[in-house]
């Protein structure tokens, strides 16, 4: 089974930090930052700080474990982090490199249940749990 973490990254300006995806042929759809657990990294909480430095050349604190996502052949734990400063001009990962990827966009989303309902949010079940914990005020408060 192939084990992700994930961060849902507040920002000071009450916004979170999301990816756009934009693919040839397939409608633009956001994920949240993260990637796979390698098998140098010293456990789940070491490669989602790992996977913030290298997609997006920030340093995040980590929060919380807000939810985990699990299907037949995949974890995905999504993780509530801040992050206070980033340059996605420095960014790393692997996967900004190859060739066929299509184009990856940082955008600011703010923390309301419109912003989030006005974009693809992938997967559908962080976008139902973080517009849940939005209108409970949760992500406001955590910041």
């Amino acid at each position: 089974m192939q084990h992700r973490v994930r961060a849902v990254l507040l920002t000071p300006n009450n916004t979170m930090l999301l990816i756009k995806r934009l693919r040839p042929g397939i409608d633009p759809y956001w994920v949240v930052v993260g990637g796979k657990i390698e098998p140098t990294d010293a456990g789940p909480e070491d490669a989602l700080l790992r996977e913030v430095r290298e997609e997006i050349a920030g340093e995040a604190e980590i929060l919380s474990l807000l939810h985990t996502v699990e299907t037949a052949d995949e974890r995905q734990d999504f993780y509530l982090a801040t992050v206070d400063k980033w340059s996605f001009e420095d960014r790393t990962g692997p996967e900004f490199s190859q060739e066929g990827r299509g184009e990856y966009l940082l955008e600011e989303i703010p923390l309301t249940g419109e912003a989030i309902d006005a974009i693809n949010l992938l997967p559908r079940e962080i976008a139902v749990v973080l517009r849940a914990a939005v209108e409970r005020g949760e992500l406001l408060a955590a910041r």
